[in-house]
């Protein structure tokens, strides 16, 4: 049981902030905070985990900043608080918790945690600024980014110097006072595999470093679920404190599970690997003579070049295996995915083999590493002679720990092809795939577990101190099974649903009479393209969600000489701009329509007038092409289950509310969400799914309202 002395703190920290704020305390919140405090402060909870959702409305964030505070100052541990974007833990950061912070009585600190990639290297930017023609310091990932210009990004690094010089700028890339391309930004941006850390002479301005020192003292650590995923790869406590030191709070817990696949699936593309093994091959046949003078073992010049040799081979052998698997090599693009992740018996001959050589590699290149860190201290450096070049021993030490970590990379792709199961065993449950875009240069493989949760059971839940997770949508089909199955939580863990304090009833849920289904897909878009106007005619604020891009651009088309609302539309503007102008818009008592796509299902906050109609093209069921998801549906067949039921319909179900949930952001929010496909009544999955929806007021075309 939770002692009762923290029961009293929580308690009278909640009554403290709903009297300072003039709230009404709500039920669901109550229940949630009683949710967080048992499993967090509960010496005997095993796992010490909640997994809560909790409806719109509810208060998510001072429930578990309430419940969770207290706790963590009574064990010693922090609260790291991720949230799924940048934007909600600025949010968080900058209004949520000072809030909490000044009307509830508690008092604790809270740090900022973003990656290196986020922050300027002052290594680098010295770099370019310098007379160098060609960038000194290897990419790990050359292909990502097309380079800028050197006329265009120098004067950037210029001011970049000035703005740190004179205080105007931390060297946080989002405080820069302009917008920045993706190619100018890596140029100046390390990653943990490329940074030197303490033996970098930069390290005392280090903005990265300075950031991270406010993490020592803080109470509460704010940061997203990418970083979080990222430390965990590394092993915990790299970026982050240790997971045995934390009580994690997953905010759009939802969303934990693909971003996990995301962050360990492994990846070889040709033209990359190629890339960094012939930039490897120049630097360390440009650097040897100065190695030599500074005392390395020479010896390690020509093993690695041999290594390199080979290793290319050997990529353009395999790139031509791999482009023998697509059917038809004469398209701009193809995909092909490995049946039960299963691997021919050449491929895996040569990923072997590949294997082999590419540890070879990674013991190699840690000891060059090694021997370079030793000499990183040396304040003086071997002078230029007869025109030879002088070595920078950061940027090769740099270099050295890029080509541990692309070698890393490689040993785990390849293992992952050697190892795999062959045409006569079971799947393991991994999906393998491959893909090109027109030319060997292209080739990529790519190898994911089909689910994350023992992933995220042996990094995460079987390691943290505790863990908190929670969103609007957890559950789908009124179970969390589809949840627990891929976030690996066990069962044993509490499971809680919280609902919405806002009333369903003021929202008109409405299935017109249709002709079509969105399987007759010119003819769904034709009817959408002749109902949409009229259904929009009165409506001020209105947001019309589509799963496809193709059929968005028809509809619009189809309607934009005959609606009289102004037309944004996503991805013409960007997500914050293109809201700014709906709102505008509407505060002008103009007409405004947002047209989004997928990710405008969950996000969107557009209360009152700003979204008083919610239009769903069709029931938001996945692109069937995704080869993790077309992999586990292969699973669940060979076991045989029936993959529609069991992932198509539970996630689409889920979408639903999301998308539903775009009306109501307020207790005093009323309005109509009209789905476009007939589907939810006429089929008997559709029926499933529309038992599952809130208890909004239903107008369906063909049955009795209810």
């Amino acid at each position: 049981m939770i002692d009762e002395a923290l029961q009293d703190e929580i308690r009278v920290a909640y009554q403290t902030l709903t009297e300072a704020l003039q709230l009404n305390p709500r039920w669901g919140q109550r229940q949630m905070i009683a949710e967080v405090a048992n499993a967090l402060g509960d010496p005997e909870a095993d796992p010490p985990i909640a997994v809560v959702e909790a409806g719109t409305g509810t208060g998510k964030t001072v429930a578990y900043l309430v419940a969770a505070l207290p706790i963590a100052r009574k064990r010693g541990k922090k609260v790291v608080v991720a949230s799924a974007t940048i934007a909600l833990q600025e949010q968080l950061l900058f209004r949520d918790l000072p809030d909490v912070m000044r009307n509830s009585g508690l008092e604790y600190e809270a740090a900022l945690a973003k990656g290196r990639g986020r922050y300027i290297c002052l290594l680098k930017l010295d770099q370019q600024l310098s007379e160098q023609v060609v960038d000194p310091v290897i990419p790990l990932y050359p292909d990502e980014f097309a380079a800028p210009d050197k006329a265009m990004a120098g004067p950037i690094f210029d001011e970049m110097v000035e703005a740190l010089g004179s205080g105007r700028w931390d060297g946080d890339f989002d405080s820069w006072p302009g917008s920045l391309e993706a190619g100018i930004k890596r140029l100046v941006s390390t990653e943990q595999s490329q940074c030197i850390g303490r033996r970098c002479p930069h390290v005392s301005q280090c903005s990265f470093f300075r950031a991270r020192e406010g993490l020592e003292n803080a109470d509460i650590v704010v940061t997203n679920h990418d970083l979080v995923l990222s430390d965990l790869r590394l092993g915990g406590g790299v970026i982050l404190p240790a997971p045995e030191e934390c009580f994690y709070i997953f905010d759009e817990g939802h969303q934990l599970p693909s971003k996990c696949l995301n962050h360990f699936a492994l990846r070889f593309h040709s033209g990359t690997t190629l890339q960094g093994l012939r930039d490897s091959e120049r630097w360390v046949e440009s650097a040897s003579a100065g190695w030599i003078k500074r005392g390395l073992d020479e010896r390690i010049m020509p093993t690695l070049a041999a290594l390199f040799e080979d290793l290319l081979e050997r990529t353009l052998q395999i790139a031509e295996t791999l482009w023998t698997l697509f059917p038809d090599e004469g398209v701009e693009r193809a995909e092909y995915r490995l049946p039960h992740g299963r691997v021919p018996a050449e491929l895996a001959e040569q990923a072997a083999m590949l294997l082999a050589q590419w540890e070879k590699l990674h013991r190699e290149a840690g000891r060059l590493e090694a021997m370079l860190e030793n000499r990183t201290n040396e304040t003086a450096l071997v002078p230029e002679e007869q025109g030879e070049s002088v070595n920078n021993p950061d940027v090769d030490l740099v270099n050295a720990q890029g080509m541990v970590a692309r070698a890393e990379q490689q040993v785990a792709v390849w293992k992952a092809f050697a190892q795999a199961p062959s045409s006569e065993q079971p799947g393991d449950g991994w999906a393998r795939w491959c893909l090109h875009r027109g030319n060997l240069q292209s080739i990529e493989c790519q190898a994911s577990p089909i689910l994350p949760g023992e992933l995220l059971k042996d990094a995460l839940w079987d390691r943290a101190a505790g863990a908190v997770v929670t969103s609007a949508t957890l559950a789908a089909l009124g179970t969390f099974d589809r949840f627990r199955e891929r976030s690996g939580i066990p069962s044993s863990a509490r499971w809680k649903q919280v609902a919405s304090p806002f009333n369903p009833k003021k929202a008109i849920f409405s299935v017109p009479l249709m002709a079509t289904e969105p399987s007759q897909a010119e003819a769904h878009t034709e009817e959408l393209i002749a109902l949409i106007p009229e259904l929009i005619r009165d409506d001020l604020g209105v947001l019309l969600l589509f799963t496809s891009r193709r059929q968005l651009e028809a509809v619009l088309t189809g309607i934009a000489t005959v609606i009289s609302h102004h037309r944004l539309v996503q991805d013409q503007l960007s997500k914050s701009a293109l809201l700014t102008a709906h709102r505008r818009n509407i505060d002008r008592g103009e007409s405004s329509a947002i047209f989004g796509l997928a990710s405008f299902f969950e996000g969107i906050d557009l209360p009152g007038d700003y979204c008083r109609h919610v239009v769903i093209a069709k029931l938001p069921f996945a692109v069937p092409d995704d080869p993790i998801s077309a992999a586990h549906a292969e699973l669940l067949d060979a076991q045989g289950r029936d993959p529609f039921m069991e992932i198509n319909v539970p996630d689409a179900a889920q979408k639903l509310i999301q998308a539903s949930g775009r009306l109501q952001r307020t207790e005093e929010d009323e309005g109509r969400i009209t789905l476009l496909d007939k589907r939810l009544l006429s089929r008997r999955y559709g029926r499933v799914m529309l038992d599952t929806l809130p208890a909004f007021t239903f107008e369906l075309a063909g049955s009795a309202s209810r």
